[in-house]
């Protein structure tokens, strides 16, 4: 276990190795937060493949990749005396205090539900409009569905019981079965939504968190389906020439490797 000065003094190193290679890297003294975003954002999926697949090393290295990201728009805000990376420390620190009284106060809760009501109810107080506000506009459909669900539910507002919730997904499933009988496009792709965002909030009620179960199936389905790309390769087939039951021979196969 490293030492409070063991990580003072790497985060200093970090601090100066940025200042550096500002100065004098010419990749590096030409970006922008602008055109670092993308980075940024292609980054946190990269720690998020990490988390998925368990690889603690690269876990590792993806959270110093995301670390550099903070330093360096720390840095670039410095330059025009914005602000730096001890103001973004010093914010972070204040704001966390100021969100969890019932450490650094008298407040008393009784579990984590009751701190993520007091979270929203505090945010309020700091001018917030809605307790919705805080859920990023360009977040994935999928993961801003949770986070929309999460937030609501921290404001009082969600089903009580997970059957309610599931006979609200069989409404939704009826509903987009009667606009395709009725071969209305427009109207089942509205039901279609509508039944994901149903699913999303049971899969909530269950402890699931449906952006990971989505993606395991994802990496699932890539698997299989390459084990039947090489397979046939090797037996001297072409994929887009075989039958269907040909193909699901192999995809048997890969299932059982499993």
């Amino acid at each position: 276990m490293t030492t409070i000065h063991e990580k003072l003094s790497a985060f200093e190193r970090l601090l100066t190795i940025m200042d550096e290679l500002r100065a004098k890297c010419p990749w590096d003294k030409k970006q922008t937060m602008e055109s670092l975003r993308h980075l940024t954002i292609e980054e946190v999926y990269e720690l998020g493949d990490s988390i998925l697949n368990n690889q603690q090393e690269e876990i590792k290295k993806e959270l110093g990749d995301i670390l550099l990201h903070i330093v360096f728009y720390a840095k670039i805000g410095s330059e025009t005396n914005t602000f730096d990376i001890t103001s973004v420390i010093d914010s972070l620190c204040e704001k966390l205090i100021h969100r969890h009284p019932h450490i650094y106060g008298d407040v008393i809760v009784a579990d984590d539900a009751e701190v993520s009501r007091n979270w929203e109810k505090l945010k309020l107080k700091e001018g917030k409009t809605s307790v919705l506000e805080g859920v990023p506009v360009s977040l994935p459909a999928l993961v801003k569905s949770m986070r929309i669900q999460e937030k609501a539910r921290a404001a009082g507002f969600d089903w009580e019981r997970k059957e309610q919730v599931w006979e609200k997904v069989e409404e939704e499933m009826n509903e987009f079965k009667a606009e395709i009988t009725n071969n209305d496009h427009v109207k089942a792709e509205q039901e279609f939504g509508d039944l994901m965002f149903s699913l999303v909030n049971y899969a909530r009620f269950m402890k699931i968190n449906p952006e990971e179960a989505l993606e395991r199936t994802n990496k699932k389905f890539i698997s299989r389906f390459r084990y039947l790309e090489d397979t046939a390769r090797a037996n001297g087939q072409i994929l887009t020439e075989m039958t269907l039951e040909q193909m699901d021979v192999y995809w048997n196969e890969a299932k059982s490797k499993e």
